[in-house]
């Protein structure tokens, strides 16, 4: 299978076409025990020292009675992204905290992901829908 991965910063910058996901989120932290009687499967996990780190709907948390703090919107930059790819996160998390916004991003294998505030959602998408280098 071959991979378009994209490594140019330009070429991402330009063509990252965000796409906001619909969904309240939520990053919650669980023991190994509390992840192995969830009911439902999270968005992602992520193991740490301190416990699992857990992304679900706030909805889930809500119903499980799981603790959280903050509410976050979710977009996906839809760009191809190489997980080798220099700068592309760092222009997009120094763009958005110029203006405030605080973001929380995971990379995945295809696309990068990122979590703002949900009351922040259209300007973060205006943001990076006219970015510019």
């Amino acid at each position: 299978m071959s991979m378009s991965w994209i490594t140019d910063i330009e070429t991402l910058l330009t063509t990252m076409n965000p796409k906001h996901i619909a969904g309240n989120f939520v990053f919650c932290s669980l023991s190994e025990n509390e992840m192995s009687t969830l009911s439902f499967v999270p968005l992602f996990i992520f193991r740490e020292t301190e416990g699992v780190t857990m992304v679900t709907t706030k909805e889930h948390a809500d119903k499980n009675n799981i603790k959280y703090e903050n509410v976050w919107s979710l977009i996906t930059l839809t760009v191809h992204s190489s997980l080798t790819a220099v700068w592309f996160l760092a222009a997009i998390t120094t763009k958005l905290a110029q203006s405030g916004i605080s973001v929380n991003a995971v990379s995945a294998y295809y696309h990068d992901h990122i979590f703002v505030p949900i009351e922040r959602i259209q300007e973060a998408l205006e943001l990076l829908q006219t970015f510019t280098l």
